[in-house]
C-alpha cells in the first residue's frame, strides 16, 4: 500500500469512529503533513482519494471538510514481585499533603507544576464567557459521557498524533484521579489483585486501600521501566484483574517506555487477559521534539484505559480529566452516575471555549521549555551541593527528580527536619506499601529558582549530608 493510501485509510476510520464528524473541518494539508510525518504531495492525494470516494468535500481556498452524507458507525472492538494483602497509608500521604498547603513552605513536595506558569489570564476569560452563555439545557447535556464538543476536541488531539479513539469511547471526569479510579472499579472487586510499580504514584495506593484491593509492587527500574519478565510471574502467580501502569514520564522516577516495551506490554496483558489502566497525566510534558505514544496506541483489544487530565499542563483548580475507556465506556459511564453524577458543566464549557480560541500548543511548547529549563538548573544546583553518596535520577520530561541515599537512610528523617525548616519534600515511603524506598525522595523541579528557593536546596542539602555523616559515624 501507498504512503497515501495509508494515510487516506487511518483518516477514513477517524472518520468511522467519530472524530471527525460530518460537515467538519479537516486540518490543512500543511498541518496533516506535519502530524502525519509525510509530504505535502501525499497528504494533497490521500485527501484528493478521500474526496473521490464520497468521504470528503473540497473547497476552494478553504480546505476540505467531512462529507455530510457519512454515516458513523461504532468502533468496533476485537474481541521480582512484593505483595501487600492490604494497602495502609492513606493517612501518612494526608499528613504530608496537608503540610503542603500551608502558604509560607517552600514547596518541594507539590504535586502539580508552579501555578505561575498557567494561563491564568486567557483560563478565566474562557470561564467568564462559559458563565455568560451557558444555556438553561447544559445540565442535562453535559451529563456521563461529557460535554460532546470537548471529547470530540480531545479524540482530535488523539487523533494528530496518529491514535484514532472515537469520541464515544471517552468519559469526561473530575480529573484524571477519577478517572483512574473509576477505570479500577470497572475491572476489580473488593479483595483482587493489582499490579503497580514500584515505587509507583501514591494516588494509586489511595485508591487500593479505599476499594479494598491488594496490592503487587513489580520490580521497575528508573531507566527502562517495569520490568516484564516479573511483570509475568506475578501473572503466573496471582490472579491479576488489572494493571495501574505510567508508560510516560512515569511518577517518581521519571521514565518513559520504548515504543518496543509498549508494543511488549500490550501482547503480555492480552495473553493473560489483564485490563491496563494506564495513567498519562504528563505526557504532555515531555523534553525534545518527539511527544511519546502512550500505551493505549498499540491496543487494537480495547482492553486499556487510558486517563489523563489538563491539571498538569493547563490549570490544576479545574479537575478536567478523562479516561478512554475502549470497550468499558458505558461501565464507567453508569459508576460515574453513582459518584460524581457528572463533572462542572460550566468547567466544560470554558475549556470547550480555551481550546476553541486559545492557542493551546503555543502555550504547551512554552511550558516544556519552561520546565525543562528549570529542570535542569535544579539538577546542576543539586549535584554541586549534595553527597557524592547521592543518586540523582533526571530523567527527561515532567517536573519531578527523584533521589536516592545509601539504603541505610531514613528519608522520614530528613522530611521531619526540613518541615520544621518550612521546607517540604515528598519522602519515599510514599510511594510504597512497603519500606524499600525509605532511602529515597521526590522533589518538584518546576520552580524558578529564586533566592528563596535556591537557599531552600542548598539548606536540604545541608540536612541531607549531615544526615549521611551521622550514617557513617
Amino acid at each position: 500500500m501507498a504512503k497515501y493510501e495509508q494515510l487516506a485509510s487511518q483518516i477514513r476510520h477517524q472518520i468511522e469512529s467519530g472524530i471527525w464528524r460530518a460537515g467538519e473541518k479537516m486540518p490543512s494539508l500543511r498541518k496533516q503533513a506535519a502530524h502525519s510525518g509525510m509530504s505535502l504531495m501525499t497528504v494533497m492525494h490521500a485527501y484528493q482519494q478521500l474526496e473521490s470516494q464520497g468521504w470528503l468535500v473540497a473547497h476552494p481556498r478553504s480546505g476540505y471538510t467531512v462529507a455530510e452524507s457519512i454515516r458513523i458507525s461504532p468502533l468496533p472492538y476485537n474481541a521480582a514481585v512484593e505483595t501487600a494483602e492490604a494497602v495502609d497509608i492513606n493517612s501518612f500521604i494526608f499528613d504530608v499533603l496537608q503540610a503542603c498547603r500551608k502558604p509560607y513552605m517552600i514547596n518541594f513536595a507539590f504535586a502539580y507544576p508552579d501555578p505561575n506558569l498557567y494561563p491564568r489570564y486567557q483560563v478565566n476569560k474562557s470561564l467568564m464567557h462559559a458563565a455568560r452563555s451557558i444555556p438553561v439545557s447544559n445540565a442535562l447535556d453535559n451529563l456521563p459521557p461529557g460535554n460532546d464538543t470537548l471529547r470530540a476536541m480531545i479524540a482530535q488531539r488523539y487523533a494528530a498524533k496518529g491514535i484514532s479513539i472515537a469520541p464515544d469511547e471517552i468519559v469526561i471526569t473530575a480529573g484524571a484521579l477519577e478517572a483512574l479510579n473509576l477505570s479500577l472499579q470497572a475491572v476489580t472487586r473488593p479483595g483482587d489483585w493489582v499490579v503497580v510499580e514500584s515505587p509507583t504514584f501514591y494516588g494509586a495506593l489511595q485508591s487500593l486501600e479505599r476499594l479494598g484491593l491488594k496490592a503487587l509492587s513489580v520490580r521497575t527500574d528508573p531507566q527502562t521501566g517495569i520490568d516484564l519478565t516479573s511483570l509475568e510471574r506475578a501473572f503466573q502467580s496471582h490472579p491479576v484483574k488489572a494493571c495501574w501502569l505510567m508508560t510516560n514520564h512515569q511518577n517518581p522516577l521519571g521514565f518513559t517506555l520504548t515504543e518496543q516495551k509498549k508494543r511488549q506490554l500490550i501482547s503480555l496483558l492480552n495473553n493473560y487477559q489483564v485490563a491496563l489502566i494506564e495513567d498519562d497525566v504528563y505526557s504532555e510534558l515531555y523534553a525534545g521534539n518527539e511527544q511519546p505514544l502512550p500505551a493505549k496506541a498499540f491496543d487494537t483489544s480495547g482492553n486499556v484505559m487510558l486517563c489523563s487530565s489538563f491539571s498538569k499542563s493547563l490549570v490544576a483548580g479545574f479537575r478536567i480529566g478523562w479516561v478512554a475507556a475502549g470497550k468499558r465506556a458505558t461501565d464507567i459511564q453508569k459508576l460515574q452516575l453513582m459518584s460524581t453524577l457528572t463533572t462542572s458543566v460550566p468547567i466544560q464549557l470554558a475549556l470547550v471555549d480555551y481550546l476553541s480560541t486559545r492557542n493551546y500548543e503555543h502555550h504547551l511548547r512554552q511550558l516544556r521549555r519552561t520546565l525543562d529549563k528549570r529542570k535542569k538548573a535544579m539538577c546542576r544546583l543539586l549535584t554541586q551541593t549534595l553527597s557524592p553518596d547521592v543518586e540523582i535520577e533526571p530523567a527527561e520530561g515532567s517536573y519531578f527528580v527523584w533521589l536516592r541515599l545509601p539504603v541505610t537512610s531514613d528519608t522520614m528523617a530528613i522530611y521531619t527536619q526540613a518541615l520544621a525548616e518550612n521546607i517540604t519534600i515528598a519522602p519515599g515511603k510514599m510511594f510504597s506499601p512497603g519500606k524499600q524506598f525509605n532511602h529515597c525522595l521526590r522533589l518538584n523541579t518546576s520552580f524558578e529558582l529564586d533566592e528563596s528557593h535556591t537557599d531552600a536546596i542548598r539548606r536540604l542539602a545541608e540536612i541531607i549530608n549531615q544526615h549521611l555523616e551521622q550514617q557513617h559515624k
